[in-house]
Parts: structure tokens; sequence; C-alpha cells
């Protein structure tokens, strides 16, 4: 739609708002921006910067341990874009975060080579914040099925 710049941010609800920020903060290395208050003085919730114009909200007291699984109807991940993959899943071994495959259907954790190349043509690794939320690294290819629609848009708008 004519004026829709982006996404702002994704929202998603917490169990447990410490190991989370371990996460996302002290592992992923997303910098806190904010805390937002209740007029009790209860959390609200915490905004984390991705980029300058993109954020993660952290909403606080999920009634339930984990996320649904990934056949379930609802958001199935979120999908971080990344330069090159291999310096990022080294950074994520170093904190101790598990690193997982794409296979058949679901993510299965590996100590050996976790890059994949996706239906798309991009590269690919994945991980799961302590609420069992996926995430996707995506290393956009320059032959890739998203690369060659903007092509097309570009070529159409010129």
């Amino acid at each position: 739609m004519q004026g829709i710049s982006g996404i702002g941010h994704v929202a998603i609800k917490v169990r447990d708002v410490e190991r989370t920020l371990r996460f996302y903060r002290d592992s992923l290395g997303f910098l806190e921006m904010m805390r937002l208050f209740h007029d009790d003085g209860s959390l609200f919730l915490i905004y984390l910067r991705i980029t300058d114009t993109q954020y993660l909200e952290i909403f606080p007291e999920a009634e339930t341990e984990r996320t649904s699984g990934p056949k379930a109807n609802g958001i199935h991940h979120i999908c971080l874009t990344v330069d090159r993959l291999e310096p990022v899943l080294d950074q994520i071994r170093l904190t101790g975060e598990t690193v997982f495959i794409w296979q058949d259907g679901e993510l299965r954790p590996t100590h050996g080579n976790a890059i994949n190349t996706g239906l798309d043509r991009n590269r690919q690794a994945w991980i799961e914040d302590p609420d069992g939320n996926r995430i996707e690294f995506m290393e956009m290819a320059p032959n890739s099925l998203q690369a060659e629609a903007i092509g097309r848009l570009k070529a159409q708008n010129t």
C-alpha cells in the first residue's frame, strides 16, 4: 500500500523478562531503548533497538512457557537480515546459544553446519529465543527471488 515505508516493530509476549533480555540484549546485542510502565508502576513493555527504524517490543507476563509450534496459526518466525551468516553464527555460538537448521518441517539443533539455502535462494540459519520464538537469519543472495522481484519493480517504475 502506498505510504507504508516498513515494519516499525515486532512485539512478543514473554514469560520471563530477564531471561528474554539476556537473549536479545546480551546474546544478540539489541540495545534497550526504553521501558514503559502502567500507572501502578508495573512493567508494560521494553523497547529494544534492532536498527534505527526497526524495534522489538517485549511484553511481560505470558501465560504459557513457550510459543506455539511451527504449524500453529499465528506468526511463524522473525527474520533478521545479515550481511554474512558465518560471523553472526560464530557470535551466537560464543554466547552459548543453540543454533538450529530447518529440516523436515521443524527446527533441529545442530553443532555442525547450520546454513542452508531456502526455496527463495537465500542462505539462512535459525535460532530460538527462550520462549521458543523462531528467528531466521537471512543472507540475501543477489539471485534470490526477492532480489529478482525488486529488480522487476524497479524496472516497471522507470
